[in-house]
């Protein structure tokens, strides 16, 4: 009786570490698939209130990322519509980032004038080369990507959004 109880604990306990490994496999967010996507999300980058973040808190989402600088006229203009946008998609885990190639000064300044609701990271220079990782070789601005959860880029966009047709990609996920 003794010994049946042992052998019936000892299954239990094994069927439990196995129920345990695989859970946490299924929450953990999965490597990123592109080489471009895992280079980003291994940034840190600091934010217009001058925190420094880890791009990493952002994987296994949805991401929209807008490279972008306050003197580029189109990438000024679609930063209301890209706020709009955020109200919009936040409720299905849709995340904007904006990637600032531009002085800290200036990102601050913009953040605060026009309330930009979805985070803005400074990333200088470094910006350039991440959006040239994803495939804007000229490095032409503003210049957007959108990211899968499973860190597969899904499309990229060079030049001012339209944004019917983000938001037709978007919802072609």
């Amino acid at each position: 009786m003794k010994r049946n109880v042992l052998l019936v604990g000892a299954i239990a306990l094994i069927f439990a570490s196995i129920g345990l490994y695989f859970g946490s496999r299924h929450h953990m967010p999965a490597e990123p698939e592109s080489a471009a996507v895992a280079s980003f999300l291994a940034q840190e980058m600091t934010d217009a209130d001058g925190k420094t973040h880890k791009l990493a808190q952002w994987q296994g989402k949805t991401l929209i990322v807008n490279f972008w600088a306050t003197w580029c006229a189109p990438c000024v203009e679609e930063m209301p519509e890209l706020t709009a946008l955020q109200t919009e998609l936040a409720p299905k885990g849709i995340q904007i980032l904006g990637i600032g190639i531009d002085s800290p000064s200036n990102i601050r300044e913009f953040a605060a004038k026009y309330k930009i609701t979805y985070p803005l990271y400074m990333a200088g220079m470094t910006g350039t080369d991440l959006s040239r990782q994803f495939g804007n070789q000229t490095g032409g601005l503003p210049f957007t990507v959108i990211i899968g959860p499973k860190g597969d880029v899904k499309k990229t966009y060079l030049g001012r959004l339209k944004m019917d047709q983000l938001r037709a990609d978007i919802h072609a996920l």
